[in-house]
């Protein structure tokens, strides 16, 4: 089996440690493949995203490592697209969508933040209907591989970040799971592999990765395909949880990929 991470974030974002610290782990932990996928630039201010004017150095920082390491690993360069970021993606190897942020009522709410942000927006913005915060958000990650052509398909349940520790959304309710159908309905006919998460087990919110189990099972039946991705932020977690993780699917029967050519073979022909 192939250690490969696609999912990792750097200095040039939210990153604890830079390109080169995150290759070294890596090709400590045995990876044959890393990626990179620094967070887009957003046209609105956003303290965990690269700056417009870094992308340029970023890309070239990534090609002169991995120049200097490629014969111990491979290195690629890629983006977390957001879905309301308008940068350009022609210059990455791949493209990672995500939904990080639900525009209401012209203000862009973080999906991520903390627990107590997320009731609070649901109590102000959805005047404490929960469903309704979903609905939106499904909305927009049915819509991701439009507005973004991804390759991956981030963290599909991010909403769920925090709701294992507290309960505040019905994840196993007929509205919900009709929701999750609607956005699977469409993200499934793009042919993008959708990623199995475990960066939040390793920063504590969650035992479990993204997305969570049923939803595996309904992606998988209906053919879709999987990449096992850390969602690294620093040089302790870029493979944590993915060895077991990706063992699991396979054992379930799941169509699991660790190549990255692989991946871009299946999302691009």
């Amino acid at each position: 089996m192939i250690k490969s991470n696609f999912h990792t974030h750097t200095t040039f974002c939210d990153g604890k440690n830079t390109a080169e610290e995150m290759i070294l782990s890596a090709i400590n932990e045995g990876l044959s493949e890393i990626g990179f996928s620094g967070h887009s630039p957003m046209d609105f201010e956003c303290c965990w995203c690269m700056k417009r004017e870094e992308v340029p150095e970023y890309i070239d920082t990534l090609r002169a490592l991995r120049e200097k390491y490629k014969h111990k690993i491979k290195v690629y360069i890629g983006i977390e697209q957001d879905y309301y970021s308008t940068t350009d993606t022609s210059d990455f190897d791949y493209v990672l969508g995500s939904v990080h942020y639900i525009l209401k009522d012209g203000e862009y709410l973080p999906l991520d933040e903390s627990l107590d942000k997320t009731k609070e927006n649901i109590d102000i913005y959805y005047g404490g209907d929960a469903m309704a915060y979903c609905r939106d958000y499904y909305k927009l990650v049915g819509d991701v591989y439009e507005k973004t052509k991804c390759d991956i398909i981030g963290h599909f349940d991010l909403i769920t970040k925090f709701n294992e520790k507290m309960r505040i959304i019905d994840t196993g309710c007929s509205e919900y799971v009709e929701m999750v159908s609607l956005a699977l309905s469409s993200l499934l006919k793009s042919g993008a592999v959708f990623e199995l998460n475990t960066g939040a087990i390793s920063r504590g919110y969650r035992t479990s990765p993204y997305p969570e189990d049923y939803i595996v099972d309904m992606i998988d039946k209906a053919g879709g395909a999987f990449v096992v991705c850390s969602d690294s932020h620093n040089t302790g977690t870029v493979y944590a949880f993915c060895e077991e993780n990706k063992k699991q699917l396979i054992k379930n029967g799941c169509t699991v990929f660790d190549e990255l050519e692989a991946i871009l073979k299946k999302t691009q022909g």
